[in-house]
């Protein structure tokens, strides 16, 4: 459980580190997928399938499309097409290519080697804490977080937009 615990750490914080440092948007969306991944790999490993299983829903799923949809909004011209071509070479695909290998390896051994304990804990976090917890203390977070959301993308249009010059 250990091992699984903390090998998803140190893959989230390395593809978190290269979601920073990276230069180009797409790149940086590859390894926030993996990010987000490997948290809700240490969900599975805290013992909380359930939590696990709406990280990579939710925010894999439903948030990094809106990310994508964002980029592709911004279209930034034919030059950064040639250049994203350029840099969507195979080299490119090494980083997050062999953290997810890393997570899909911890995520196996887990599955059929470690057995089916929780790390911290005995019990299992399921839908109806998850649901309290959300429409009840955190209520006002999540609302914020989702307004928060809702702003970047209206302030990602209006920085992209560009002005017709005739």
């Amino acid at each position: 459980m250990e091992l699984a615990f903390y090998s998803s750490a140190a893959v989230a914080i390395l593809a978190t580190l290269r979601v920073v440092t990276t230069g180009n948007p797409v790149h940086g969306l590859l390894y926030l997928i993996v990010s987000l991944l490997a948290v809700a790999m240490i969900f599975f490993a805290l013992g909380a399938p359930f939590a696990g299983a709406l990280e990579v829903i939710v925010y894999a799923g439903a948030i990094l499309v809106l990310f994508v949809f964002v980029v592709m909004m911004l279209n930034l011209g034919p030059e950064l097409a040639r250049q994203e071509r350029q840099w969507l070479r195979p080299a490119q695909w090494v980083g997050p290519g062999v953290l997810s290998a890393a997570l899909l390896a911890v995520l196996l051994w887990f599955l059929f080697g470690a057995g089916t304990g929780a790390l911290v804990g005995q019990g299992t976090v399921g839908p109806k804490q998850v649901g309290i917890a959300l429409f009840g203390p955190y209520l006002l977070v999540v609302e914020l977080a989702s307004l928060l959301l809702l702003a970047a993308l209206v302030a990602a249009y209006h920085l992209g937009r560009r002005e017709d010059r005739r």
